[in-house]
């Protein structure tokens, strides 16, 4: 088997979009030449600084995250600056790269490659 690589991305001074895409292409391997879609590629991504994350002040207002406990009455609708201040900017990072890659079997596995360091 092949070594486990190790891809050091900087977050300072990025956009939480831009980030979030850099990650998500090299957790699918679309970078590599060997691309598969079906497989789990063997690369772990480490994100150095993510408290200096580019976020505007527009975006802590307006941006919201839902959750809903699946009883009625159970919809939580908290801003971005709510799940930054419960769970830190590592919540928001793993949300956005989350929703970039597919919606199959293989997207638990692709984000257990992703660490976020703080």
């Amino acid at each position: 088997m092949t070594d486990k690589k190790e891809y050091k991305i900087d977050a300072t001074g990025k956009k939480l979009g831009r980030l979030a895409t850099e990650i998500a292409t090299v957790l699918m391997g679309k970078d590599t030449p060997s691309f598969t879609k079906n497989v789990v590629v063997d690369v772990k991504v480490v994100v150095d600084n993510p408290d200096k994350l580019n976020i505007p002040e527009k975006a802590l207002t307006q941006k919201q995250y839902d959750r809903y406990s699946g009883y009625p009455g159970g919809r939580t609708v908290l801003s971005m600056a709510q799940v930054i201040e419960k769970k830190g900017v590592e919540e928001i990072i793993r949300k956005a790269v989350y929703g970039m890659l597919p919606a199959n079997k293989l997207r638990k596995l692709r984000m257990k490659n992703l660490i976020i360091s703080k």
